[in-house]
């Protein structure tokens, strides 16, 4: 296992710190220093294009809400009568919280946060953290927190959507004959392993067919809808917010828990913001104004008209709008749509774990590109089949989906918390606002933010633990990932000499030169590498060009390839190298390297060899970490991939040298 803080950048607090400290990237003080600061919007046809491909990866979670979040409201464990007040004051929260939350607070706000064009909760950490020179080490400390523990939620919500989605479509077959009973949890999993099994294939191929399918999606339900609300026109009332405050005044406490069912409508809000980078702001507006807002709204009313005529229905209000005949296809069309809610999120997890890994909070994982022209599709094996595993366990443990939608809010309030916390710090620190107005606009969301969190609490004993346990083991091994790394640096670091002296001192009394180059890579470039150190001890020989390599991941999303390498000669054949990569890039070093113009530098591939550490973590009672900590720690960097894999380095002109190193 080759050290994993020595090649990709010293730990939080290392001296020479770029990632989550301050942007090292050259240029990068320019990044957004004003909102909405992206580029030129795209107009035209290419503007329906990617508003078509938005429909089909950003609204795919918030498109199949229908499917489960009325009906959880009068059919769950804390439902409510079926009265027409009660009908009437939920339509109005689900219609008002769509607008408050989705299209005030994400869509006009918060998607205005960007980091250049990236959306994201670790992006918008990344934008909003002070450098240490600010002297806001506290308050730097509390984001990191709230960040990280964003970010693991993200993966409990990964893991309860395909579960929740798939399971709430494959349930309308019980709706069309109750044959299908016995079998729709056999059906689920069936569905959930062979949505797993494409991962490997990418979703450029099946993507095509995302966005037209989620038209159909949106279109269907709409007309459904219609044709069900314009029924009974009277139900259009509820667009009059007076019947949600109705609704709380008669309610009382058991209204507030609804909130609990309510917000289940608003999941896939934090797609609209994570999901920017790959569609811009203005089609994803365009996209919800147009279709998927106007489709929702008219098939919850359409539901409400439902339950009003016929309150047998509240066990599956969404399957009752269509006729019989339909019932079928419906389930098959709901089956497809689930399935692309499940691979946005799908998707989502595997990018966050790059942009972890890059940040230096996860080891290195197997990454692997599925299309040659998108560097968003990617496809992390490892995670891919714990994703599996647990979507599958989630449905044979919790059997129904109106079991798993209480443990589906935990993690989308959570989620929506962290990030008006977030929202408020770019307000205030990053873009100037004063604390009256970034507190009032705010303080408006965090009210609504914490009242559906608030309500969500209830269910931790009926599910509601699995996400909040699933984002404390994930924060948990991210915190000690980057503390471990800490560790190892500040260790390496007292066995390290500085690099100009030990230049110095090695030319008074110069070793045997060979003909090649020789690339060392380490975090520190002050100092000099253990394996320069190692080699030079056992082979007593040096290479005539010796570079002394470090990655750094800046805070950015993507690097300008101008600003991708900068070279500083240090005399006597060394050469000092960094490189820059942004969080959502992947390294390749060797295709670096070769574009290097530089007197007295070249990197023929076959006269140049990698020089890698390859330490043997052991756990110590030394200050730093807890040993349980430390034992997890030297877990952690066993079964990371190896950095010749990472890194993209020639496995045959790699050369490994090791040491033990106590934590």
């Amino acid at each position: 296992m080759t050290d994993p803080g020595e090649e990709s950048g010293p730990p939080e607090e290392g001296p020479e710190q770029t990632t989550f400290d301050e942007v090292s990237t050259p240029g990068a003080e320019a990044v957004q220093a004003r909102a909405g600061d992206v580029g030129t919007e795209p107009t035209g046809r290419y503007l329906a294009l990617l508003s078509l491909g938005a429909l089909g990866v950003v609204f795919g979670d918030i498109g199949t809400s229908p499917l489960y979040a009325l009906r959880e409201c009068f059919h769950g464990p804390h439902a409510i009568a079926l009265t027409p007040g009660n009908i009437y004051g939920v339509l109005s929260l689900i219609t008002w919280s769509l607008i408050l939350v989705v299209s005030i607070k994400y869509l006009a706000f918060v998607m205005r946060a960007d980091n250049r064009g990236e959306g994201g909760i670790l992006a918008l950490l990344a934008l909003v953290l002070p450098p240490r020179s600010e002297g806001a080490s506290r308050r730097r400390q509390v984001l990191i927190i709230l960040g990280l523990f964003g970010a693991a939620l993200l993966y409990g919500d990964g893991l309860i959507t395909p579960a929740i989605t798939v399971l709430s479509a494959v349930e309308g077959l019980d709706v069309a004959t109750p044959f299908f009973r016995p079998y729709v949890i056999p059906i689920a999993v069936a569905v959930l392993v062979a949505l797993f099994l494409l991962q490997s294939r990418g979703t450029g191929a099946i993507g095509r067919l995302f966005g037209p399918v989620m038209v159909l999606w949106f279109v269907v339900i709409g007309v459904l809808g219609a044709l069900s609300a314009f029924s009974a026109p009277g139900i259009f009332g509820a667009l009059n917010p007076w019947h949600a405050v109705t609704f709380f005044r008669e309610d009382g406490t058991r209204g507030f828990l609804v909130l609990g069912a309510v917000v289940l409508a608003l999941t896939g809000a934090e797609a609209l913001y994570a999901d920017m980078g790959h569609f811009g702001r203005r089609p994803i507006r365009l996209a919800w104004f147009a279709l998927a807002l106007p489709a929702l709204v008219l098939n919850y009313y359409g539901q409400g008209a439902l339950l009003l005529s016929q309150p047998g229905t509240e066990a599956n209000p969404f399957f009752h709008l269509a006729p019989d005949w339909a019932q079928v296809p419906m389930v098959v069309l709901a089956t497809a749509a689930a399935v692309i809610a499940s691979q946005a999120l799908i998707s989502g997890v595997f990018s966050i774990t790059r942009q972890a890994a890059q940040l230096g909070y996860t080891p290195r994982v197997r990454i692997e590109h599925t299309s040659a022209r998108e560097i968003g599709q990617i496809y992390v094996p490892g995670l891919n089949w714990v994703l599996m595993f647990g979507c599958i366990g989630l449905v044979l443990g919790f059997r129904s989906s109106s079991n798993l939608a209480a443990a589906y809010g935990v993690a989308v309030t959570g989620t929506m918390v962290i990030t008006t916390l977030l929202f408020h710090s770019v307000a205030r620190h990053r873009w100037g606002w004063s604390h009256l107005a970034a507190g009032a606009v705010a303080g408006v969301f965090l009210i609504i933010d914490l009242a559906f969190f608030g309500a969500n609490v209830v269910k931790v004993a009926h599910g509601g633990w699995f996400p909040l346990v699933v984002a404390a083991l994930v924060y948990l091994l991210m915190s000690t990932w980057k503390r471990g790394r800490l560790i190892l640096a500040e260790r390496l670091a007292e066995n390290t000499l500085p690099i100009q002296g030990f230049i110095s001192s090695l030319m008074q009394s110069p070793p045997h030169r060979v003909p090649g180059t020789a690339v060392f890579m380490f975090g520190n470039p002050g100092h000099t590498p253990p394996a320069l150190l190692h080699n030079l001890k056992h082979n007593k020989v040096l290479h005539e060009q010796v570079v002394l390599l470090t990655v750094r991941t800046g805070e950015v999303p993507h690097v300008p390839p101008e600003e991708r390498v900068r070279v500083e000669p240090l005399g006597h054949g060394f050469h000092r190298v960094f490189v820059h990569y942004g969080f959502m890039e992947s390294p390749d070093i060797p295709e670096v390297l070769a574009t290097i113009r530089q007197p007295g530098l070249s990197f023929a591939p076959l006269q140049t060899s990698y020089f890698l550490g390859r330490e043997t973590l052991i756990a110590s009672e030394e200050p730093g970490m807890a040993m349980w900590r430390e034992h997890i720690f030297a877990w952690m960097a066993r079964n990371a991939q190896p950095a010749t894999a990472f890194f993209r380095l020639p496995p045959n002109r790699v050369v490994e040298l090791g040491a033990q190193v106590r934590l």
